[in-house]
């Protein structure tokens, strides 16, 4: 049988556009604690937990709040981060602590049942949405 979360035998790579490399840094590096890769003038590479996003200099992409989670609608296309809770609450308190606006503000789902979950939806500078879940343990990221 499967084990879930499987591991992880190949790291994601996402590239998207931002309007402003200096503010990416301050928002990626200061705000979530990415670690900085490489960058020329045009494009600036972080460790978001081990994956690697590439913000190049361009027009984000377009989203609509089409998504929904309860009774709330939640931009879609998204990207994100599943973490264990401590990591999620330490997020959380950083977004917080920095006066990020949330779209969905940090909030458990599913409490006391199977894939009990906690999320928040926040846009980073440029209005690309970002998702970040906390389970208690991962092996709940499937759980029905």
């Amino acid at each position: 049988p499967a084990r879930y979360p499987p591991p992880i035998p190949a790291l994601s790579h996402l590239a998207f556009h931002v309007t402003d490399l200096d503010g990416a840094r301050r928002f990626y590096g200061g705000v979530l604690g990415c670690r900085e890769g490489r960058s020329t003038a045009t494009w600036v590479d972080f460790d978001f937990e081990g994956h690697q996003l590439s913000l190049h200099l361009g027009q984000p992409f377009h989203t609509e709040r089409t998504g929904r989670v309860g009774d709330h609608l939640v931009p879609m296309p998204h990207f994100g981060l599943v973490l264990e809770l401590p990591a999620w609450q330490a997020m959380a308190g950083r977004l917080r602590q920095a006066g990020t606006a949330f779209v969905l503000e940090p909030q458990v789902r599913y409490p006391g049942e199977p894939g009990e979950q906690w999320t928040m939806f926040f846009c980073d500078p440029f209005g690309n949405p970002i998702e970040i879940k906390g389970f208690r343990s991962l092996e709940g990221l499937y759980a029905t």
